[in-house]
């Protein structure tokens, strides 16, 4: 596959995507299982990163296919590093903090924080729609995680808080990936972020690095693994589908996250998440459904 717009293939981008939503759940499991051994938060996001920079770059030096790393935009490559960092930091540390299937659910609230981020940082005017699935998704989370009516086993208030920031910064980088991604081929962008960020994470590391078995090592070297397949997954699938269509696939991770929790970590999901989840999916949903009416009636008034 060259940097080249690939030929639109739904049904292909629609399965992988549902593989990508399934490795991502698997990667949360792997996260939680290796901290709950010992593994600390910096260990997993230093080998996450080395692994997607080795197997990237490897792959595309057996293929030489290595001139689509070059860019002239390293400045932007290093923001997108520096918030994609933060971003690992947060979802990580949310994955850590919360039972999976909650964790995962907090994550579904990213289009909700992109609408809030387009108010505040581009005075972009929104409407009814939009305002009605800002609400409707913060309801959602109001519903599963009952903040105010005590708060169900494995839930803490610093929990809620790490699993929110996280999709804030999911909404942040998806900016700079737009801004990006008019200039720069998916593998391009996916490589220096791993490759810009690794330093930062090598520089902590001593400071946090333990001796840990084997079952651990194996771990945290599937997590590594399952992460950048997941990666190359996602990548993959923008190419063959617009992400209005695909993006119901990643509402399936809830389905994942919800049996790893119960088949590994012995914890059923609560009722109100089964409650909550579908206002939270609804409401980002609703807010691809609109941003898509606005992109075609732009294309329309300028015809």
């Amino acid at each position: 596959m060259d940097g080249s717009i690939a030929r639109p293939r739904p049904l292909l981008a629609l399965f992988v995507r549902l593989v990508a939503a399934f490795a991502l759940a698997t990667m949360g499991m792997l996260v939680k299982l290796a901290g709950e051994r010992g593994a600390h938060l910096v260990e997993l996001i230093f080998w996450r990163q080395l692994l997607t920079m080795v197997l990237l770059g490897g792959g595309l030096a057996l293929t030489g296919r290595l001139a689509l790393l070059r860019t002239q935009r390293l400045p932007a490559h290093a923001r997108r590093a520096a918030s994609g960092m933060l971003g690992m930091i947060f979802t990580y540390g949310a994955v850590l903090l919360l039972p999976l299937a909650e964790a995962t659910t907090l994550g579904f609230t990213a289009p909700v924080f992109a609408v809030l981020i387009a108010i505040v940082l581009f005075g972009e005017r929104i409407g009814p729609y939009r305002w009605g699935a800002v609400a409707m998704g913060f309801a959602g989370v109001l519903v599963v995680m009952q903040p105010f009516a005590g708060l169900h086993e494995g839930v803490t208030l610093a929990g809620i808080a790490v699993g929110l920031v996280a999709p804030f910064m999911v909404a942040v980088i998806s900016y700079q990936l737009q801004d990006l991604n008019t200039t720069e081929n998916p593998w391009s962008i996916v490589f220096w972020f791993a490759t810009l960020s690794l330093p930062i994470a090598a520089l902590a590391l001593p400071f946090v690095i333990a001796a840990h078995d084997p079952l651990t090592w194996a771990l945290i070297l599937g997590m590594g693994l399952v992460g950048a397949a997941a990666q190359m997954l996602l990548t993959t699938s923008l190419r063959f589908g617009s992400a209005a269509v695909i993006l119901l696939m990643d509402y399936t991770a809830l389905l994942w996250a919800s049996y790893y929790g119960y088949a590994i970590f012995d914890r059923a999901a609560p009722a109100s998440l089964w409650l909550g989840a579908p206002l939270i999916i609804s409401a980002g949903l609703l807010i691809v459904w609109r941003e898509r009416q606005l992109a075609l009636s732009r294309v329309h008034s300028a015809e």
